[in-house]
């Protein structure tokens, strides 16, 4: 999709804006080719070189015979319609007297169809904005874009005598679009310049991305004496879209080919400790053949001086390398589950919930059970609980994609019992525990206690009924295991 952006650092007028596309490249003798079909007469065009400021332009003159014809844009928008121009110019410049009937409508409080145009209405001004909309066809422009318009102050000669610059035609249909005022007595955008980019431009501000093709300048007719008297525009193709940002990390690297397997292993945690966001080892080959070991860690930008002292006083190393990279890392929240009557973590990010190892550890070694029987049960418990965001279900079209739901493996030696002697698959299956003396009504509970799913669903199992167990009681977690 083609974009041609204006550039009105000195203002815009019609004859401008004509001048700039075809100093980008807009073929004159085309838009004269196109400007002939309209049903006028008593007029001629050219264009001329010139230097505004040091800068090259080009300058289009109008010539057209005097005339004291009033036309109304009902007339202009009849003149446009008979010109049998092409669909896209037609549509534009019939926008752009559109827009400026709308807004000589309100100031002068008459239907705009009713208007009287008379600056705008001659053609002079007619040829500059079917010009204009015929040189963007001819370089097959998309969409129009701009920056901020800029205009002059003071007072101004119109047909209607003397009235403030900008001109209140100008300041209507400029309403909306991002301007800019200049100390300046000189009238910088005309009502015509005004009308091309209301009509026009659908986006403001500064150059958008863009692979620029081509760029032109159209010069108005006097030297401006602290800028040059030009209007800017800039063609281009769209850029490539940029990765969304990420969040900005170093990474810390030193290789040790003298360190046990300990030390390194105390390196680790002690870089994790001094505010790495995370900490690894990888086996390589240093020279000579000599096996050896790099100790990464990645860290934020403000802690590398922190991270790379660590680094080297736990590794020995004679030197640290670093390199900035990027990171994106998924939103997560941690939350608390009951595991029989013990109080586990667990992570919660899109598509995936994860149990924290340490917790799970420790209630398998108080318990006896397997920590992957406990890691499922966690995992288990608070899908259970949250059913309408389970991060596995992954809306009606199944997972998302590349995201799964990691459990741990299931027990090879069978149904592993638990505390209260059933297997997890039979905790489900008798249902949700209840303290006995609570009626069944748990909503004041901060946490809520279930149990796994069936790990063992490779093994035969009796039926509910061949089995008699008493719901357990959930006893209040001990002080170190209550949820935060």
């Amino acid at each position: 999709m083609t974009t041609a952006w204006f550039h009105c650092f000195s203002g815009v007028a019609g004859d401008m804006a004509l001048g700039s596309l075809v100093d980008a490249g807009a073929d004159f003798d085309g838009v004269l080719g196109l400007l002939e079909h309209l049903p006028v007469g008593g007029w001629r065009a050219e264009v001329e070189p010139v230097l505004r400021g040091g800068i090259a332009g080009t300058k289009v003159h109008v010539h057209a015979k005097d005339s004291s014809v009033v036309r109304t844009a009902s007339h202009i928008q009849g003149l446009v319609a008979e010109a049998r121009l092409p669909p896209r110019v037609e549509a534009r410049a019939s926008a752009v007297f559109t827009a400026l009937a709308e807004a000589e409508g309100r100031l002068h409080r008459r239907p705009p169809d009713q208007v009287h145009f008379h600056e705008v209405g001659g053609i002079d001004a007619i040829v500059d904005v079917v010009g204009t909309c015929a040189a963007l066809e001819l370089l097959d422009v998309d969409q129009v874009a701009c920056s901020p318009v800029a205009v002059g102050l003071g007072m101004v000669r119109a047909a209607h005598g003397v009235i403030p610059n900008p001109a209140p035609a100008v300041v209507e249909l400029l309403r909306g679009i991002p301007t800019r005022g200049l100390d300046l007595t000189l009238e910088l955008t005309t009502p015509t310049g005004a009308a091309l980019v209301a009509g026009l431009a659908t986006t403001f501000g500064a150059l958008p991305p863009m692979t620029v093709v081509a760029t032109g300048f159209g010069a108005g007719t006097r030297e401006l004496p602290d800028r040059p008297n030009l209007t800017q525009v800039v063609i281009g193709e769209p850029a490539a879209e940029r990765a969304v940002e990420g969040q900005p990390v170093v990474l810390l690297e030193a290789n040790v080919d003298d360190a046990t397997g300990e030390v390194l292993a105390h390196a680790v945690a002690q870089l994790l400790s001094a505010g790495a966001h995370d900490a690894w080892i990888s086996p390589i080959v240093m020279k000579k053949g000599r096996p050896a070991h790099t100790v990464h860690a990645l860290c934020d930008p403000a802690l590398v001086t922190q991270v790379t002292g660590v680094l080297a006083a736990e590794t020995g190393s004679l030197g640290v390398r670093g390199s900035r990279l990027e990171r994106w890392p998924s939103s997560r929240d941690h939350e608390r589950v009951l595991v029989g009557d013990h109080s586990v973590r667990v992570k919660v990010s899109p598509g995936r919930v994860k149990a924290e190892f340490d917790d799970a550890a420790r209630l398998a070694a108080r318990t006896g059970r397997p920590v992957r029987e406990v890691l499922a049960e966690a995992e288990a418990t608070w899908r259970h609980a949250h059913p309408a965001v389970d991060p596995g279900a992954g809306g009606a079209d199944g997972p998302d994609p590349g995201w799964g739901t990691e459990a741990p493996a299931e027990p090879v030696d069978g149904p592993a019992a638990g505390v209260d002697g059933r297997t997890a698959g039979e905790r489900l299956r008798a249902g949700p525990v209840h303290h006995p003396d609570d009626g069944g009504d748990d909503e004041g509970a901060s946490v809520t206690s279930i149990h796994a799913l069936d790990h063992d669903h490779d093994h035969d199992h009796p039926s509910r009924s061949d089995h008699d167990h008493q719901p357990a009681v959930v006893e209040p977690p001990p002080e170190d295991d209550r949820p935060d």
